[in-house]
């Protein structure tokens, strides 16, 4: 799992495709928390075969501090960016849009935004969102991005995004799933 999330986050998947100003801190933020996951399941791969088991031998490693460090950290900031993402596509997909400038993505990105990670920023972090939201790229500019500069037809990018948010969604529900089971969710603000 951790080597599907690091191939796929950092070398092919959407997030490799937004190359915006808007998306900088995600993809700099998915990278790190996914290089420090990795770092856990490096030091003993056959013991950490999936992301529960690392966060339930943290827990057992670091007691009272545990779930505020380590991996298990790293896969909270993980989860919340890729259901940023999530949220992103879906909107995309189910068509959402600034009905005066339909090919900006401003009301899908701030979409995603409102929904997976401005509960978890303060006031601060959350004006600095705003301001760098107008960077955010054209549809047909993010959509030419995803097919890796093709000219592919705007529906055709979208059915693709259809069946990868299956699999996506599946995913991220999934580390949900287990933070919950885990009681390792945290509601701090940075």
């Amino acid at each position: 799992m951790i080597e599907i999330l690091s191939h796929s986050l950092c070398k092919h998947s959407s997030t490799d495709c937004l190359g915006s100003t808007i998306f900088a801190p995600l993809k700099a933020d998915l990278a790190s928390n996914i290089t420090k996951i990795k770092a856990v399941y490096d030091t003993n791969p056959v013991r950490f075969k999936t992301l529960q088991q690392i966060l339930e031998a943290e827990k057992d490693i670091h007691g009272t501090e545990w779930p505020k460090t380590g991996a298990t950290l790293a896969l909270l900031w993980l989860k919340r960016g890729l259901r940023f993402i999530q949220v992103f596509l879906q909107s995309l997909v189910d068509g959402e849009k600034d009905d005066s400038n339909p090919n900006l993505i401003r009301v899908n990105v701030a979409k995603a935004y409102e929904i997976a990670l401005k509960r978890y920023h303060g006031w601060f972090v959350q004006q600095l969102f705003k301001a760098v939201l107008f960077g955010s790229p054209y549809k047909t500019d993010f959509m030419k991005a995803l097919s890796k500069g093709r000219d592919v037809k705007e529906e055709e990018c979208l059915e693709k995004i259809r069946k990868f948010l299956v699999n996506f969604t599946a995913t991220v529900d999934a580390i949900y799933d287990i933070y919950t089971k885990l009681n390792a969710e945290l509601d701090y603000t940075v």
